[in-house]
């Protein structure tokens, strides 16, 4: 800590005093799973009383239309509530992008609803690490750095979207609209329990195949039938093959059927692709068609395609590089270790980096077991990564891009 400026002591000292901890608790109450409507409408009127105390103008964007596919084939609209939007200071010479989201993967109705203190102090509660404690400690970083005589070299926008957990579909072109024109950006996922970040990350894509063939009595003439079910699990096994070093396929689901007695007419395959590079969208993709072809003339059946690779593949290139590395250099200043890793998740960074922003996209709390009632954060980690923020933010904005 002795190579800090007076002012990154400053921010320091800001960020320690700031009401992290209270945030978290009170934000965990609000159950905010994706299609929890109600309560993702009040964690965002809670988020927005919140980073009022910034400078700047927000609004609550409406979410852009999405479509899913549903087990019986048909393709209809799915709901999502709105997203948090902040501009502060758009003419300053530098500007950043900061992103989270408010939803959780818990719905109104999972079992894991309440807050409980583990008996080494780690909080334990739904949306914990992913991602209340990062937005509580996003707010603070950005109110130290506004407390700070170089507020006024940066502008930034912020963009806290309802639908991370779900791929962000709603949220995508706010994402890309808010990355423009900016040097760098943070994302506050969480950080694994010991600290070590994400660097880059392989990318996802999910399709649902729609399979339809003819019904026919299963016992009187069956042979007239064309059985969905059967093409789908061909297909299922086709894809399952295309797996290599840098691409895993995931047939997860096969819905459809009915009555033992008749021939199914209908199916849906859900897939799931990670590919860790372009290269293996590519293959991916070809695999994609060349099943999809291969089997509906097999089979005698049709065959509709739905979905994408929303999640583009993150690689660790020269910007990103530059940015992690100041990100280390101020955690050495701070007395913490940074280190990161390659990770096969993805979230929001994926789309940012696509946009040709640098981003480092694990600046939240520390913390683990996310996605499961084991959830936890580590509170002590809310300070010293909010610290870490606030001082990446103020090297950018005193040196510019890194």
């Amino acid at each position: 800590m002795e190579s800090l400026t007076q002012v990154e002591r400053a921010a320091v000292e800001h960020v320690a005093a700031a009401p992290m901890r209270e945030q978290v608790e009170a934000w965990c109450a609000i159950n905010s799973g994706t299609r929890n409507l109600a309560g993702v409408a009040a964690m965002g009127g809670v988020l927005a009383e919140a980073f009022a105390a910034l400078p700047g103008e927000i609004a609550m964007i409406e979410p852009a239309p999405v479509k899913a596919v549903e087990p019986d084939g048909r393709v209809v609209a799915i709901d999502h509530g709105r997203h948090l939007h902040l501009t502060v200071r758009p003419d300053a010479p530098v500007q950043m992008l900061f992103t989270g989201h408010m939803d959780t993967v818990y719905p109104a109705d999972h079992p894991f609803q309440s807050l409980t203190v583990r008996d080494d102090g780690a909080i334990n509660a739904p949306g914990a690490a992913d991602m209340k404690g990062g937005l509580a400690l996003m707010l603070a970083a950005l109110r130290a750095v506004e407390a700070s005589p170089l507020a006024s070299r940066i502008g930034y926008e912020v963009v806290i979207n309802s639908d991370e957990e779900t791929g962000s579909f709603a949220s995508a072109a706010l994402l890309a609209q808010a990355a423009r024109g900016k040097v760098a950006a943070l994302t506050y996922e969480p950080a694994l329990a010991d600290g070590t970040l994400a660097g880059p990350r392989g990318g996802t894509g999910n399709f649902a195949l729609v399979v339809t063939g003819m019904s026919a009595h299963a016992g009187r003439n069956p042979h007239e039938g064309r059985n969905a079910i059967v093409a789908s699990a061909d297909l299922a096994l086709r894809l399952a093959k295309a797996g290599r070093e840098g691409l895993s396929v995931n047939p997860a689901r096969i819905d459809g059927g009915g009555p033992n007695n008749v021939v199914p007419d209908h199916a849906v395959l859900r897939v799931n692709f990670r590919p860790r590079d372009a290269a293996a969208i590519e293959a991916a993709q070809a695999a994609l068609d060349l099943a999809i072809a291969e089997v509906a003339a097999a089979h005698d059946v049709r065959i509709d395609l739905h979905g994408s690779f929303n999640r583009p593949p993150k690689p660790l290139d020269p910007g990103a590089a530059r940015l992690f590395d100041l990100v280390k250099d101020v955690g050495a200043d701070l007395g913490v270790p940074i280190a990161w890793q390659f990770s096969g998740g993805v979230c929001d960074g994926n789309n940012i980096a696509a946009c040709g922003v640098p981003v480092v996209d694990t600046m939240g709390a520390r913390g683990g077991a996310i996605h499961s009632p084991e959830e936890f954060l580590i509170p002590e980690s809310l300070p010293e990564r909010a610290a870490l923020s606030a001082l990446t933010i103020l090297r950018i904005a005193e040196r510019g891009r890194p």
